[in-house]
Parts: structure tokens; sequence; C-alpha cells
């Protein structure tokens, strides 16, 4: 059955027209504003109306004092001192003393912090907290207890909603602490330990111990060792145990084994098997057994193989070891056989592990690593009956959408295209809502292509437009619709089954009736990133639409783009599947940034690289922080290896380089892109290529080139074995779509 389509022309071609977007209001309406304020009293009403007007007044602060902050120059004081004095009719001037303050007390000169909060107090109706907390900083800086204990004394009835509560709560503790008042101290802090924070926990220990009450301070201290393990408090209190006599501190086997577990699940490996180790010699009989396969996990985690293969061997050998324990060794013991490749072995421990305990969650991880070490050696026949295995024992387990894809992908890769067809079809209709369900629809309509019926290729092609708007196979998809035309198509059942996109989120408008958002918005012009960061997630529980926007504007001035970035994400999940006038344009633009385009421009340009690839290559590889080192140490924007930078300096002639110039963002951009074009002219011009290469080297991908017998470049990419540089090169050629269709004119 087939029905007549007909697509608009900018569906094909993307025009530049359908791209305009949404705006974001500044400012709401008058009736949304009269209604959101109707329900403040008119002093709250009246606050809200002059912190406004200060942010109005003060909108030009904001590159002086982010230059002060930063710098802290004479000039750059001069400079804010000039904008107060200016300012002195309106609230900017307070602001702006405010800021010089600030700028003080980073420099710990108090003097100077005193004489500009004198011309800040106007301002105390609208950020009373931050002037009394900077007030109380500067006593402490000072040692001057009794000052900071009289400016402290009720602040939380105050400013109870105060950010600054908890850092109050603390400095006014040590304070009668120092003030020789331990027992005050005490009284005060066991009334703040909810909720519970290491470093209130720490105080209180201190407070104890000045005291003279070391039962009640090893107490508080074996709660932040045992309790909070990760917490830098944890190891302040270890040491603190030993001066009072405790080494290792005293704790009961529950406590012990509750503070591995928790090291275990912050991936601390070695500091669980550490902690395991000593816990050994102290485990019951009854529990010894499983005790021997935690402490073997821990050590295999941490690279101790062989120390782990011992265990884990006792553990097989004894009778005793729980079902659940003897399953978790198997699937360990298999993984060592792999590591080995002793393929013998490895058959054993699966054999072993289906009999003992079928149904278990090891059972699925084994067989999945299985699937993926054969597929790795090219062995797709065996690897599909690992992946097969995954599904047919449990159709919706954890595994299954991925190795029934994987299963499907090697069936077609290895010619057996009915076989293929029904795998592709059953994806959709058993999985419709993973990960994979684009590219089985991509490929699905290419062997309906491949097979001459164009009804039902466009088809796929079409439905992965609809659902998948900008995703790296719905872009292929549009290719090839392209390609082979605009005219019947088909109505396969299967594509009914489907979701529809998810639904995309509104209200991106900060409300203009939140105190926090109105603050956060007045430290934002004093270049108080954090402070407004920090009171705009107070602002609204969760990640609102507007909040995420708020946050990656502030972000974005920061220079903290990564995080703009994941700020946005987190609001809009699945951005991928939106047309672009369905989301604002500010959000697209906070998603998609150009920093440091004139120089990324230059550098493609001068090596006839597509700049809107480049920029695509460096939002996946650094999300454009200049300043970021990987664990293998690359560096900068493009992360270059010392050595690559090194080459690529000597090539272009730049005299006395040095490894630290990588982090300049022109320096790394210009040889980046240099070396990105040597990858592109060893592929004679395929990106995709020289993509995976820059991700996972040149010799692997020539030689999965090699061996891998491939009829056309997409193919190749699904066909990477290693899942992050498969993601990487999918990611960077969708992301370069939307880039050039956010900024068409380069």
């Amino acid at each position: 059955m087939v029905r007549r389509f007909v697509i608009c022309f900018c569906l094909l071609a993307l025009l530049p027209a359908c791209l305009s977007g949404q705006t974001i209001k500044k400012k709401k309406s008058s009736a949304a504003a009269h209604r959101s304020s109707a329900a403040k009293s008119p002093k709250e009403r009246a606050r809200l109306h002059r912190m406004h007007r200060a942010f109005v007044a003060s909108a030009d602060l904001k590159p002086m004092a982010q230059q002060l902050l930063e710098n802290r120059t004479s000039a750059a004081y001069a400079g804010v001192e000039e904008y107060a004095h200016r300012h002195r009719t309106d609230d900017a001037g307070p602001l702006a003393w405010f800021v010089l303050a600030y700028a003080h007390f980073l420099d710990k000169d108090y003097p100077a912090v005193r004489k500009s909060l004198e011309h800040s107090t106007s301002l105390e109706p609208l950020m009373g907290d931050y002037i009394t907390w900077l007030r109380a900083g500067t006593a402490q800086g000072e040692a001057n207890q009794q000052e900071i204990q009289t400016i402290l004394d009720g602040f939380e009835t105050r400013y109870s909603d105060s950010l600054h509560l908890h850092d109050a709560t603390l400095m006014y503790a040590n304070s009668l602490v120092a003030s020789g008042k331990s027992g005050e101290a005490i009284t005060y802090l066991e009334k703040h330990r909810t909720p519970l924070a290491p470093d209130t926990e720490l105080a209180l220990a201190g407070a104890y111990q000045t005291e003279g009450l070391k039962d009640k301070a090893r107490e508080v201290l074996r709660r932040i060792y045992f309790e909070m393990p990760t917490s830098e408090q944890a190891g302040q209190a270890f040491f603190t145990l030993q001066t009072l006599g405790e080494n290792p501190p005293a704790g009961t086997y529950d406590q012990r084994h509750a503070r591995a577990e928790l090291l275990f699940k912050a991936r601390k490996f070695q500091d669980a098997a550490n902690e395991l180790g000593q816990l050994i010699e102290q485990t019951p009989p009854d529990k010894m057994a499983a005790m021997q396969v935690e402490l073997a996990s821990a050590l295999y985690r941490a690279r101790h193989r062989d120390d782990a293969q011992r265990l884990f061997d006792a553990s097989l050998a004894n009778p005793n070891t729980p079902v659940d324990s003897k399953a978790q060794t198997l699937y360990f013991m298999a993984e060592i056989a792999r590591d080995k490749d002793d393929r013998g072995k490895h058959a054993e421990y699966l054999s072993q592990l289906r009999t003992l305990a079928p149904d278990s969650s090891w059972m699925g991880e084994a067989l999945l690593s299985a699937g993926n070490m054969y597929m790795l050696k090219n062995d797709y026949e065996t690897a599909v009956k690992f992946y097969s295995e995954i599904y047919q024992r449990q159709q919706n387990g954890r595994f299954s959408p991925y190795a029934h894809w994987k299963a499907a992908w090697l069936t077609y890769r290895m010619g057996k295209r009915d076989e293929a067809k029904k795998l592709f079809e059953e994806q959709l209709a058993l999985y419709p809502s993973s990960n994979e369900v684009p590219a089985a629809i991509y490929w699905r309509g290419r062997m309906a292509e491949e097979d001459g019926d164009k009804p039902v290729a466009r088809a796929y092609y079409q439905k992965l437009s609809d659902n998948y708007r900008y995703y790296y196979y719905a872009n292929l998809g549009r290719d090839r619709l392209a390609k082979i035309g605009i005219d019947e198509i088909g109505d396969p059942a299967v594509l009914y089954r489907l979701p529809t996109p998810n639904s995309l989120p509104h209200g991106w408008e900060a409300p203009e009736d939140n105190v926090r958002v109105q603050k956060a918005h007045l430290l934002e012009n004093a270049a108080m990133f954090d402070f407004a960061v920090k009171e705009l997630q107070a602002a609204a529980p969760g990640n609102a639409p507007w909040l995420a926007n708020e946050l990656a504007q502030l972000y974005g001035e920061q220079g903290s783009y990564i995080r703009a970035i994941e700020s946005l994400k987190r609001a809009v999940p699945g951005y991928f599947s939106a047309e672009i006038s369905q989301i604002p344009r500010p959000v697209w633009e906070g998603l998609f940034p150009r920093p440091y385009w004139d120089d990324l421009k230059r550098g493609a340009t001068q090596n006839r690289l597509d700049p809107h690839l480049v920029a695509s290559l460096i939002r996946q590889e650094s999300e454009f922080n200049p300043q970021a080192i990987s664990r293998a140490n690359a560096m900068g924007l493009m992360q270059l290896l010392p050595g690559v930078g090194k080459g690529m300096a000597k090539e272009l002639k730049i005299h006395h380089f040095s490894t630290d110039a990588l982090l300049t963002p022109t320096t790394n951009l210009q040889l980046g892109t240099r070396y990105f074009k040597h990858m592109v002219d060893h592929y004679d011009g395929q990106v995709e290529y020289a993509l995976a290469a820059y991700n996972a080297g040149t010799d692997r991908v020539d030689d999965w080139r090699k061996n891998g017998n491939f009829k056309s470049v997409e193919e190749f990419v699904e066909s990477i074995p290693f899942t992050e540089t498969r993601e990487y090169v999918q990611a960077i050629m969708r992301n370069a779509v939307l880039y050039k269709l956010l900024y068409p004119r380069g």
C-alpha cells in the first residue's frame, strides 16, 4: 500500500528561513506581571521594584567588576571606584562599592573592606545577608572574635533563607570556640546538625575536644570517617582520631563494611580494597566467603588482577560461597580469561555461570562482554550467538535492546539480508524507545532502497526526519530522501508502533517576582557569578527551563561553556528531535556556542576545513574549555597531545614553542586545525574516517577499514567497535549540521 507524499522544500533544503527561532521575552506582559506580584505584600513589592531598578542602573558595571575581581590591579580598582562616585545618586554606586569591598576582601586588605562597606549600607534592604557575611568575614580575617559574634548574632533569624547561613553558622561556632566558649559552641552546633554536613560535624568534634569531652569528640569523628568517607573532612577526622589515640578508628564490623561499600560505589577501589583487606580478619565465618569475593572485586577494579584471581579461585573452591557471590566470581574469572585471551577458560566459566545463575545480572554482563570480545575479533557469527542469548533469555532485560541491535547489525554485515530485515523491524517492534531505533530505521530504509522499493525507503527516511529531526541518522535519511526524489511513500505497519517525540518544555521566562532571581541579576552585574549561580539554583527546584537558560547565560559570561551546555542539555534532553523554531534562539546558542570564532574560522579557512565541523569537534573534545587537560595529557580546545603540538609548531615554523602554549586558544586552534587537516588528507577528504582517527588513532582506523570491507562510510561508522569512538563520530557529524543551520553565514 502506498500513499502520495508531498514534502515542504525547506524540510529537505533546510533553508535559513526556517531558522528564525523564538526569542525569550525579557519582560512579562503587564497582566502577567500584575498577577504574579499581586500576592506580594507592599514591602515585598517595593523591594522587588528597587532590586530591578538597581539592576537596570548597574547594567554597565559588569565588565569593570569582572576585570577587577579577576585581576585586582590598581587600574581596575580605580575604574570601579570612579564608577561608584559617578553613580553615587543611584543604587549602582553602592553596588560598585560592594564589589570593591569584596575585591579588597580577596586581597585580605581588611581596612579597605571596612571603608568600602561604609558606602554600601544603603543596599542592606536588598542584599543585607551578603553585606553582613562580608563584615563577619572581615572580622574573622582580623581575628576579632567578639566582633564576629556581634555581627552574626541573630543572623539566622534575620536571613533565614540566606545562602550564607551555613557558612555563618560555622563562622559563629568557630568564633565561640576561639573565644573560650566551646560549651556554647557545642549547644549551638547541636541545634544545627540537620541536614548532616561533614564540616559542621568536624567543627562540633573540635568544640567537644576543646571542652575536654574526648569521648564525644571521638564519636563525632567516627561518624565522619565511617559515614562520609569520600568527604575532605574524612581525612581530617582520621588524623584527629590518631591524636586521640585511635589508629585505626574504632568502628564496628558493620560500620567498616558500610564504609568500604561507600568507597566502592564512589569508584575509590583501592581505598575500598584497603578497608576490606583489614576487615577480612574480623569477618565472621558465615560471611567470609562473600567478603572474599567483595575484596577480590575491589582488587580487580583497582587493577590488582593476580591478587584478585587468587581470591576468586578460593571462592570457587569454597562450597560455602553464596550463589550470588559465586556468580559474581564466575563473571570476573571470565573477564580475567578474556584479558589473557584464554578462550577455553572463558567458555568454561560462562558455561558454569549458565548452570549456576542463568537469570542473574552477572550472566547478562558476561554474555555482553563475550559478544563484544568476539565482535572485536571480527568473529561475527560467535558474537551474534552471545548477543542473541541475552535478549532471548530476557526480552526486556537491561542489556537486551543494545544486544538485539548488535545482533541485527552484525547479521547485516554478514550479508544475511532477509534475517537482517527481520531483526531491524524486530528492533522497532520490541524496543521502540531504545537508543538504537534511529539506526534500525535508517538501515531498514537503505535495504528497501537497495531492493528498489523506493516508497518503503521513503517511509523509513521520512519517519527519521519526523521523529528524530537532527539525529545523525535523520540527517543521513534526509540526504537519501533528496537523492531518490519525492514521490510515493510506503506504509510499513511497524512504523506506527514508534512513539511520537516527547513534548518540549515551556516556560523559558524567569519569574520577575522571585527575590532570588532579582538578587542573582544584581550579583551578575557585580560579576559575582558563583554567588549568582547559587541564588538561581536556590530559586527553583529541579531544572526548570528558565532556570537552565539563566544559568547557561551566567556560565557563558564566565567562559564556562561546558557548564552552560550541560545545564541546557538537562532541561531539554530531546533537543535533537526539535525544530529550530520550537526552542528559543538563545537556548540554541547556549547549546551550540561559538567562542573564539575568529581564530577558529581563520584556522579552518587556512586549512580548507569547514569551520562548523571544527566547532562541532571542539564541542565534543573540550566543550570550549581552553584549559582542558585529559587523563592522556591532551590539551586545550582541540585536545592536542604535547608531541602533536610540537610537531605542528615545527611544521608551521613557530619558534620558541612550549607545551603551555597549547592552553592558549589562538595557538591551539592554529595547530589543531593543521593537525586535523592532515587527518582529513590522509583519508582523501572523508571526514568520518578522520574523526574516528582523531579519537582512536590512525592505526586502529586503518585496521578497521582494512578488515571491514565496507560498502559506504556510514557502514564504517556504525561498525566502529569502540562505542566511545562511534558515538563521537556520529555526534560531531550531527552537531555540525546544527552549527550550519544556526549560523548559516559563518
